[in-house]
C-alpha cells in the first residue's frame, strides 16, 4: 500500500536547482554508471523515459528482467507496486522511484483490511492477485498475474477450483468468459481502461471500417465485446506486427503508442479516445508524474527509497516465485 507521499522538503533533503541549460541525459547516463544503475521503464512512460531505459517492458517482463539483475541500483519508472515488486526480488539491491505520489488506483481500490475480510468471509478460495497490488496484498495471495500470463495461470488451476480474483473486476469478467468459470471478483479497476468511451470507439470504427480495434484486457466489457484482438500490452505491440492490418485503434494507456510507433512505422495507430478528452488520447496520471528532471535528482540523492517490511516481502515473494515459474513452463 503505498503510504509515504513525502515531498523532498519534508524528507528534510536541500535540492539545489537542476542548472539551467543542463544536458539531463547525459547526466543521467554519467550517474548511472557511476552509481552502478541500471534504469528500468514501463511502456506507459513518456517517450524520453522510454528511450534512456536499459531495460523496458510489460508489468511481466520487468518482474522476469529483475531477477538476478546486475546493479547496485535498480531505479523503476513506473509506479510504486512496481517498485515494491523489484526490491521484493531484490532485497539486497537498493530500489528507486522517481516519485512515491506514482501509484495506482487499483492498487488503491484494494487495501490490506478490507481484502482481508473478504477473504475471511470467503473461505476455501484460491487466491490469485493482478500485479496491480500492494505488497501486503500480494502477501495474502496463492499466484500473482499479469495480464499476459492470466487466463495461462487460472487455467493451471483444476476446472472446479474455488477462485478469488482481485482487484481487477473487468479483468476477472474476461477471464471468466474464456475459461467458463465463476471466480469470486473483487470489485477495482482501472482508471484509465474505465474511460474509454464506446461512443466514440464506434464512431472511430465507422470513419475506420478498415482499422482493427486492440484492446486491454482491463477494458469494459462492452469495449472487449467490440475488440478485434484482446491482450497484454506486450500483446498488443506483438499482434501490430502479425496483423494483416495497416491501421488499429487502440484501448490502452498511450504510452505503448511510442513502442508501436518505433516498432511499426508503416502502421497507423489511432489512440482510443476516452469519454472526457481534448486530447483525444487516454494518459495514466500516476505514470506521467515521473520525468527526467525527477529521474535525475532521484539518481543525485539516491531517493526516494522503496522498502517492503521483509516479513511482508518473504510471504509476497512466494506468490510472485510462483507466477514467475508458472510463466516459465507456459513458454515451453
Amino acid at each position: 500500500m503505498m503510504t509515504v507521499k513525502q515531498t523532498w522538503q519534508e524528507k528534510g533533503y536541500v535540492c539545489e536547482p537542476i542548472p539551467e541549460g543542463i544536458d539531463l541525459l547525459a547526466e543521467i547516463e554519467k550517474l548511472k554508471k557511476q552509481k552502478n544503475a541500471v534504469l528500468m521503464a514501463h511502456y506507459y512512460q513518456t517517450a524520453d523515459i522510454q528511450d534512456i531505459a536499459d531495460i523496458i517492458g510489460d508489468s511481466l517482463a520487468l518482474a522476469q528482467k529483475a531477477v538476478g539483475i546486475q546493479a547496485d541500483i535498480i531505479l523503476l519508472a513506473g509506479v510504486h507496486f512496481m517498485g515494491e515488486t523489484v526490491k521484493i526480488l531484490n532485497p539486497d539491491k537498493k530500489v528507486l522511484i522517481p516519485d512515491f505520489n506514482a501509484g495506482c488506483s487499483l492498487a488503491d481500490s484494494c487495501q490490506p483490511d478490507d481484502f482481508a475480510r473478504f477473504l475471511a468471509q470467503n473461505p476455501g478460495h484460491k487466491v490469485v492477485s493482478y500485479v496491480n497490488t500492494s505488497a501486503e496484498i500480494k502477501a495474502m495471495t496463492d499466484v500473482v498475474v499479469t495480464s499476459t500470463n492470466a487466463l495461462q495461470v487460472v487455467n493451471s488451476f483444476p476446472k472446479d477450483e474455488k477462485i478469488i480474483f482481485g482487484p481487477d473486476r473487468n479483468l476477472g469478467s474476461y477471464i471468466n468468459a474464456q475459461t467458463g468459470r465463476q471466480m469470486l471478483l473483487w470489485d477495482g479497476a482501472c482508471h484509465v481502461h474505465e474511460q474509454f468511451s464506446l461512443e466514440k470507439i464506434i464512431d472511430l470504427k465507422k470513419t475506420y471500417p478498415d482499422a482493427e480495434l486492440i484492446a486491454h484486457p482491463e477494458c469494459k466489457h462492452q469495449i472487449i465485446v467490440l475488440a478485434d484482438f484482446v491482450g497484454s500490452t506486450a500483446a498488443l505491440l506483438s499482434h501490430i506486427g502479425k496483423s494483416k492490418a495497416k491501421r488499429f485503434i487502440v484501448a490502452t494507456e498511450s504510452g505503448i503508442l511510442h513502442q508501436m510507433r518505433k516498432s511499426f512505422p508503416d502502421r497507423e495507430l489511432i489512440a482510443a479516445p476516452p469519454i472526457d478528452s481534448t486530447c483525444g488520447c487516454n494518459n495514466c496520471n500516476f505514470m506521467k508524474l515521473n520525468t527526467l528532471e525527477k529521474i535525475y535528482l532521484t539518481l543525485k540523492y539516491e531517493w526516494p527509497e522503496v522498502n517492503v517490511a521483509p516479513e511482508v516481502a518473504a510471504k509476497a515473494r512466494r506468490p510472485i516465485d510462483a507466477m514467475l515459474e508458472l510463466s516459465k513452463n507456459f513458454a515451453k
